[in-house]
């Protein structure tokens, strides 16, 4: 980027054709009637298609993501192997993810945008059905795909939300953020149960990685055909994963077990970006730090519950889950609000590199390593095979998530003392050259 004109923000190549198009002509000399554009290039219409586009492939996405965690049992049976390993999964793919968003953040800021999501999803579509073929003795090709399968979805995370900050503004952008990180929660409990219920009817967990490619490719269609890119900044006013049978009764409960989980992950998760993404708004009217202080609260309240859920999982069902119901609640909201946060405190044109540095530094502080390292825990924390140990040492491991979430809403305190001054940074932002002429 230059420092003397941010306006030098353009697509050299890979560049979109649609892009700051004028009026077309009907073939006779007089123009067609047109929806009014916005600054954006974008029309009104155009911009919310758009954002439904971008909303089912973060739907898609997350359905992937969680689709493993379904079969995962299957899956530690078929490959044999145990927690630790079977972590790895996650592991792999949070880190090939977390590594290339820089890549793609930086690609992001400086080409189009549309097309470079199109290929990083039909990428992520063939790679994950060609993982849905792998046998019992290479269990190292499907860490590999799903390492692959980062790739895809760094090319899209680091990008999508930058597209919709430039089609909209102040509170308007809040709520179609919000409507987009919908997704999050919706896709993760679909992909659970929707895993889930493919391994079941097909008796294979292969299976159940063969849903989404095809929604991918139907994904890409609709980028290219609805998706248009808008002019960056330019509306802010900026210069751009073999059981013995059971009775029918035991598969009834087992299936409604996981429908429960599933329900509970997508109706919080809406529940929790939508009372979040209120807070925020009702708070904003008595101070401006509002943002972070919500997202604090949000991980404060939510520690509690989710040490309570962990700690009442097998003497209580009823009340593991309204532990998890008001934890997952809690937890979702921040979502949007966190993503409004870091394209506020940044101008146009850096935001698709610092959602990339906001994702590998989340990752990596986070889920990238957790799987592993609570798989390792409970590894050597379990003194024999038996049912018990295996759910006392994954139940004492997975305690810590409680504790790193009481971290999490700390450093959203500690945001809270400089949001203002960051936010009026970038507001004010007035390139090195500009500055020197005044």
């Amino acid at each position: 980027m230059s420092g003397t004109d941010v306006s030098s923000d353009t697509t050299p190549f890979f560049s979109d054709d649609n892009e700051g198009e004028g009026p077309t002509c009907n073939g006779v000399g007089s123009p067609q009637p047109e929806e009014e554009e916005s600054a954006s290039g974008v029309s009104d219409k155009r911009a919310k298609l758009t954002v439904a586009v971008l909303c089912y492939i973060n739907l898609l996405n997350y359905m992937d993501r969680f689709t493993v965690a379904g079969v995962l049992p299957d899956i530690e049976l078929f490959f044999r192997i145990g927690d630790g390993t079977s972590g790895l999964l996650q592991t792999v793919f949070i880190c090939s993810y977390m590594f290339l968003a820089p890549l793609f953040g930086y690609l992001g800021d400086r080409y189009n945008r549309k097309l470079i999501m199109c290929v990083g999803i039909f990428f992520w579509s063939v790679v994950t059905l060609a993982s849905s073929f792998i046998g019992k003795d290479h269990f190292w090709a499907l860490l590999l795909t799903r390492g692959l399968v980062g790739v895809g979805e760094a090319s899209y995370s680091t990008i999508a939300p930058t597209i919709i900050a430039d089609l909209f503004i102040k509170e308007k952008r809040t709520n179609m953020l919000s409507i987009f990180y919908f997704a999050i929660p919706v896709g993760s409990g679909l992909g659970y149960i929707v895993g889930s219920k493919v391994d079941d009817v097909a008796g294979d967990w292969h299976w159940a990685l063969r849903v989404t490619p095809g929604l991918g490719l139907l994904a890409v269609i609709l980028l290219l055909f609805v998706v248009q890119e808008p002019k960056r900044g330019a509306i802010e006013a900026h210069p751009e994963h073999t059981l013995h049978r059971t009775s029918w009764l035991a598969d009834i409960k087992a299936l409604c077990r996981n429908l429960i989980f599933g329900i509970i992950t997508v109706v919080t998760g809406i529940l929790g970006v939508a009372s979040g993404v209120q807070a925020s708004k009702k708070l904003r009217i008595k101070t401006p730090r509002a943002d972070p202080l919500v997202c604090a609260a949000g991980l404060l309240l939510a520690a509690p519950f989710l040490y309570l859920s962990i700690v009442f999982a097998q003497a209580s069902t009823a009340a593991t889950y309204v532990f998890i119901f008001l934890g997952e609640t809690f937890l979702s909201m921040n979502w949007a609000i966190v993503a409004d946060i870091l394209l506020y405190v940044v101008i146009p044109t850096r935001r698709s590199t610092a959602e990339a540095f906001q994702i590998v530094l989340s990752h990596l502080l986070g889920d990238a390593i957790s799987p592993y390292l609570i798989g390792v825990v409970s590894d050597s924390i379990k003194k024999s095979d038996s049912y018990m140990w295996e759910f006392r040492s994954l139940q004492m491991s997975l305690l810590l998530c409680s504790f790193v979430a009481v971290g999490g809403g700390a450093f959203f305190l500690a945001t809270a003392i400089f949001i203002e001054k960051d936010r009026h940074l970038a507001e004010n932002y007035m390139p090195s050259g500009e500055r020197s002429h005044r």
